[in-house]
């Protein structure tokens, strides 16, 4: 019995230790993605600053006051709520929160009266929403982990054009913010109508503060008309990316602990399989050492009929 015990333990560690393997690499390739990730946060940064500073001079010029992504509505009756979550799993608590905080939002939306539309970015969104029964009004997937300005642009397709149309009165972003390799957030953002107003540093949470005079040529409102699209597709850019940095982060971490876990695992089976070998030789020696003192037991019985016989014979 002890001996099958320890054939089994010794089984459950090697797919352990398999296990293990993986999710070691898993953390490395993580780790490294990281780097690469925080390094792309930080250089889309001056441009989505820059073109901040610009949209709000061209505001403060008196441009955009006809531009419906710079006027607020006086009634909302839609929200849109762009959904940024990942392609895979193995990352934690990473999608569940992003989603936890749409699903949360939507709830307070509905109290208030009003529908609720919804893109997704990441088929760990979509797959959620979608088993749900939920109306998906556009939904991206295939590039969570490493987003480009052209996945931006997409995305931003799906929400400018109906907003502009009044069929979205509100569009909100829904991510999860990279603070350091070691913090994330998740936050929901208002991205339309824009304000910039009061627009931020996502790097430090502090308003910009207005440059000196400019002269446009041509007038304000034919620089915004051009300009507004791509303030939009720079903030929605600059979403992916914290989202993808933070998802390897998560990963990392994730992986990290699996790791730490199939470690004191394979260690708790050996101890087993430690104890059960031990029991075994304990049963084996308890054994010979039974047969043994049987075996005496016998040839003293036999010895003793012996020697009776033999006095009988002298007698």
């Amino acid at each position: 019995m002890a001996g099958g015990q320890e054939r089994i333990l010794r089984r459950r560690i090697k797919s352990v230790e398999s296990t293990k393997k993986i999710t070691r690499a898993m953390e490395l390739i993580a780790a490294s993605r990281i780097v690469k990730a925080q390094a792309r946060v930080h250089a889309a940064q001056p441009y989505a600053e820059g073109i901040t500073d610009v949209v709000r001079n061209l505001q403060g010029a008196g441009g955009g006051s006809n531009s419906a992504l710079l006027t607020p509505r006086a009634e909302m009756h839609k929200v849109a709520d762009i959904i940024i979550a990942a392609d895979r799993g193995l990352c934690g608590g990473y999608n569940s929160t992003v989603i936890r905080a749409a699903e949360h939002d939507m709830r307070d939306q509905e109290r208030a009266g009003r529908e609720n539309a919804i893109v997704t970015v990441g088929r760990k969104a979509e797959g959620y929403f979608r088993f749900r029964d939920f109306p998906i009004d556009a939904a991206y997937s295939g590039f969570s982990d490493s987003p480009t300005y052209e996945d931006a642009r997409q995305v931003a397709s799906a929400v400018v054009s109906r907003f502009e149309a009044g069929e979205l009165d509100r569009v909100q972003l829904v991510y999860t913010r990279f603070i350091s390799a070691g913090r994330q957030e998740v936050v929901v953002e208002p991205l339309l109508p824009l304000e910039p107003s009061e627009a931020v540093d996502a790097s430090t949470d502090a308003p910009s503060e207005p440059s000196s005079d400019y002269e446009f040529e041509p007038n304000p409102e034919a620089i915004l008309e051009t300009l507004l699209p791509r303030y939009t597709e720079s903030r929605i850019y600059a979403a992916l990316l914290n989202a993808a940095a933070s998802e390897h982060a998560a990963r990392q971490r994730a992986m990290k602990a699996a790791t730490d876990n199939a470690e004191d695992l394979i260690l708790t089976y050996r101890r087993r399989m430690n104890r059960a070998r031990q029991d075994s030789i304990t049963t084996e020696i308890m054994e010979i050492v039974g047969g043994a003192e049987a075996l005496s037991q016998g040839a003293d019985a036999h010895d003793d009929v012996q020697a009776a016989e033999y006095y009988d014979k002298t007698a």
